[in-house]
Parts: structure tokens; C-alpha cells; sequence
């Protein structure tokens, strides 16, 4: 399963490295520490995490992005729904949670699990993902 650093989850919740640490220090994020030291956090975890925080409004310290370059949304996979021939995948960017209906054989060659990084770009009403 995919970790990621305090900073990267950061980025992917939306806020600061300060504010990840601090949520990671009153102990709100579980994180664990790998070989050399660094603090990470499971992708399940995040995943998680990030689905709490969006339905709980966030916090008052939480510091939000307001733009969006090209409507591409970075952020964590935090559901995938996969039926016989199609699929839905859920993302959280931020403050956003975005839905996308694609086939079960795109979410299988591209190896979405829930806690990946994934990108959501939009265009019109179409969500579609991007891997890292």
C-alpha cells in the first residue's frame, strides 16, 4: 500500500505542511515511520482522513487552495465502486470530492486503489482520472 509524507498529504488535503503536522502531532492522522526516519502516513489512512475532514468542514487553522490550474484536481482515491463492465471512482481534492464513471477496464490497466494519488480533471460534466 502507497504512504505518503507529511508534505505530500498536505498538498492533497489541501493545506499546510505546518497544518498536516500539527493534525499529525495531536494525533487526528495516524502516521508511522519508515527506515530513515520520516513520518508517513498509510494511503488508506489518508484516504480516510481526507473523506472525515471534507464531511466535517475542515477546522478554522485549515488553510485552503483557491485555484485550479486547468480544472485538474490533485488528491488521495478514497472509494472504487467496480461492476462487470464499468466502474466509479471517487476522489477527494481538498475541500472536493469528485465522482468519475469509467470502464472496470481502465481502473484495472491503470492499478487504481483506494489511498492512491490520483488527478480528477474536468471538463463540462466529464471527470476523468489520472494516475501518478
Amino acid at each position: 500500500m502507497q504512504s505518503y509524507t507529511i508534505g505530500q498529504a498536505a498538498r492533497l488535503l489541501g493545506v499546510s505542511s505546518d497544518t498536516a503536522r500539527r493534525w499529525a502531532d495531536a494525533g487526528r492522522m495516524a502516521t508511522h515511520r519508515d527506515e530513515s526516519g520520516r513520518r508517513l502516513i498509510a494511503g488508506q489512512d489518508l484516504a480516510a482522513f481526507s473523506v472525515e475532514l471534507a464531511q466535517s468542514g475542515g477546522t478554522a487553522e485549515e488553510e485552503t487552495s483557491v485555484t485550479s490550474v486547468r480544472n485538474a484536481f490533485p488528491g488521495i482515491v478514497t472509494a472504487i465502486k467496480l461492476g462487470d463492465v464499468a466502474a466509479q471512482v471517487e476522489i477527494q481534492a481538498g475541500p472536493h470530492r469528485l465522482v468519475s464513471l469509467l470502464t472496470r477496464e481502465a481502473v484495472d490497466e491503470m492499478g487504481l486503489e483506494v489511498g492512491m494519488e490520483a488527478t480528477a480533471r474536468v471538463k463540462s460534466t466529464n471527470v476523468h482520472v489520472d494516475r501518478f
